[in-house]
């Protein structure tokens, strides 16, 4: 049964005319006869006295048509809120964004600027590197992109000419350890050559990775690392930092607690410190009037 036949036999009712309800419909009058046949043969009695005029209901026409009635009018209020919904649902921003970012940054930066009923996270991205979030914002999986990006010229091996860009906060990677007995580091920069410091490093395709590397690079005295572990995610780092596995650059953000309760320490002193812009990025043709209007507000905020 469709509801389209509950509409037709509602028109009927009100006609008492099969051509006139017909035209009503913008349907033949035998294609409409055959639908309210099909829908009596559906409902197994007859609910229309075809032997007066005009036409009339039977009993169970008379009953039949309050079901109708009902029916079609909740199918009516709830296809206008699925509408609302959906125009609702358009009117949202999805942001890529990393997990340490999505975890210490994002909240109090939406609620800062009155954002979080308008932009929401989109999580899959917690485990993309840089170029994914280029790639998610090609392909419409998120409107923006929040990433971490060097302050220095580091070449990160693609193109942003398709890309507007904001730079809206920074972030500190700060060398950490998990401290000995003695409360002082298990490991301090930089290391020996004989005696290199274990390094829990972030994934080499990372922004971070390029960026640490560069910037150790300009630190007068050299730092000898060999990488345990390779890892996308900071929070993974930071759990094997925690359990004395090796040194790891963390967001200030991401380790304040661990700091605070001396559960990591400083491996090294504020020159080893890597200072990272925090950049949200669109296409330059976004998909939708929101994103346009959302980043002339940030536009002037930023400014």
């Amino acid at each position: 049964m469709e509801i389209r036949w509950l509409e037709d036999f509602i028109v009927l009712a009100q006609t008492r005319h099969f051509s006139r309800a017909a035209d009503a419909q913008n349907v033949s009058q035998p294609t409409f006869s055959r639908r309210i046949k099909l829908l009596e043969e559906e409902m197994g009695t007859t609910l229309i006295n075809r032997q007066t005029l005009p036409l009339s209901l039977t009993p169970a026409g008379d009953e039949f048509l309050q079901l109708c009635e009902q029916i079609t009018e909740r199918v009516r209020i709830t296809r206008e809120r699925l509408q609302d919904m959906a125009q609702q649902q358009a009117s949202k921003i999805s942001l890529g964004a990393p997990q340490s970012l999505v975890s210490h940054f994002l909240p109090d930066w939406l609620d800062q600027l009155q954002l979080r009923e308008q932009v929401l996270p989109y999580l899959r991205a917690t485990g993309w590197l840089a170029a994914d979030y280029f790639h998610g914002l090609d392909r419409g999986e998120c409107d923006l992109a929040l990433c971490y990006w060097p302050q220095a010229r580091v070449d990160l091996g693609f193109e942003l000419d398709s890309y507007q860009y904001l730079v809206v906060g920074e972030e500190s990677f700060i060398p950490l350890c998990a401290p000995g007995a003695d409360g002082n580091p298990r490991h301090q920069l930089p290391g020996t050559r004989r005696n290199p410091l274990p390094f829990i490093s972030p994934h080499p395709r990372a922004v971070i990775a390029t960026s640490l590397m560069a910037h150790l690079a300009q630190v007068p005295i050299q730092a000898h690392l060999v990488t345990m572990n390779e890892n996308i995610q900071a929070a993974n780092i930071k759990a094997l930092v925690l359990q004395g596995y090796g040194i790891g650059w963390l967001p200030q953000r991401l380790a304040a607690e661990e700091i605070a309760n001396g559960k990591l320490v400083r491996a090294g002193d504020p020159r080893w410190d890597l200072s990272l812009h925090i950049r949200l990025y669109r296409p330059r043709v976004p998909r939708h009037d929101s994103v346009s209007e959302l980043w002339h507000q940030l536009e002037a905020h930023f400014s």
